[in-house]
């Protein structure tokens, strides 16, 4: 699936829309990941990699971004 994180693996989730009525529709819940590069937190060597990463991901600090 392309809308997924290299990372954890967070994909796109299932919600409702509800209305004022409380009408019920479905709708797509998507992550927020980004094409970065970056180097993993417990990679000895360093090697560069390149991949979809949510933010929090990034913010978490289980990834490096090269800038």
């Amino acid at each position: 699936m392309a809308r997924m994180c290299a990372v954890c693996g967070k994909g796109p989730q299932v919600a409702n829309n509800v209305s004022h009525a409380n009408n019920r529709t479905k709708r797509w819940v998507y992550p927020n990941v980004h094409r970065i590069r970056y180097i993993e937190k417990n990679d000895v060597a360093g090697k560069v990699q390149q991949a979809k990463v949510c933010t929090k991901c990034v913010k978490a600090g289980k990834v490096k971004k090269i800038v």
